[in-house]
């Protein structure tokens, strides 16, 4: 998406929602191409999703803006934010988007970094990491505001997908994420539990959003973007991408 919230640094080139595209940035960014690849979901019904490759470790949403949307991202913002919500586990990483057009980047290294994936080692990747332990998510996005770790990355891939790359660099496309994560600990018990929930990752919201246990992780993401999303307008400018377990098909 062209806006961030906050103060925004640059603009980059808008990545392409093509899953050949995002395999081979992560690819250049570290990822082992054994070890996971992005493949489309074709759609929503119990079939097509039986198509995608398994295990899915995470599944990238592109959709468009809206006003309504908008409002809705606003409200639940302000009600998190007053009234809380399930408790997340804290190795989760997060950040916060501060680059123009750089979701598609958030949303790669959301999935990528949540996924227990080993990454090449000294990768920009790996180096990535290392420099954002023990930092705060906007102290994150400062980082990636001034690493040349991704910027050539993403300029590559972003001209390399089969779109051309557009003159007005505005768009009203966005990318987030969705990824499983352990629930943490009860504070009352202090004990671990083997549940998992599902978490939204988008650095234009205020942290990760918890969308609720994990039953099958790709139907409940499927649910939650039908009745969150699709079911809020009527513009088809949707697409889905998992983050599976293997090398890409081919």
């Amino acid at each position: 998406m062209a806006g961030s919230e906050g103060s925004s640094s640059g603009r980059w080139i808008p990545l392409e929602s093509n899953p050949e595209v995002l395999t081979e940035w992560s690819v250049k960014a570290g990822l082992i191409a054994s070890q996971a690849h992005f493949e489309d979901i074709y759609g929503l019904d119990a079939d097509l999703l039986g198509m995608v490759s398994q295990p899915v470790k995470a599944v990238i949403l592109v959709f468009p803006i809206t006003p309504p949307y908008e409002d809705r991202r606003l409200e639940e913002d302000r009600r998190i934010a007053a009234e809380g919500q399930t408790p997340v586990d804290p190795t989760v990483f997060w950040m916060k988007q501060t680059i123009s057009n750089a979701c598609g980047t958030m949303a790669l290294l959301h999935s990528l970094i949540n996924s227990n994936l080993t990454f090449a080692p000294e990768s920009p990747i790996e180096q990535f990491i290392d420099i954002c332990k023990d930092k705060a998510p906007l102290e994150r996005a400062k980082i990636l505001e001034t690493t040349p770790l991704f910027a050539n990355i993403h300029a590559s891939a972003a001209s390399g997908g089969q779109s051309a790359i557009p003159t007005n660099l505005d768009t009203d496309l966005h990318y987030t994420c969705f990824v499983q994560a352990p629930a943490p600990p009860s504070r009352e018990e202090g004990i671990s539990t083997s549940q998992h929930r599902v978490l939204e990752l988008d650095g234009r919201r205020e942290g990760p959003i918890d969308r609720g246990e994990v039953t099958d992780f790709l139907k409940d993401v499927a649910k939650i973007v039908k009745d969150s999303y699709i079911a809020h307008t009527a513009s088809m400018q949707f697409s889905l991408i998992a983050l599976s377990g293997g090398p890409a098909l081919d």
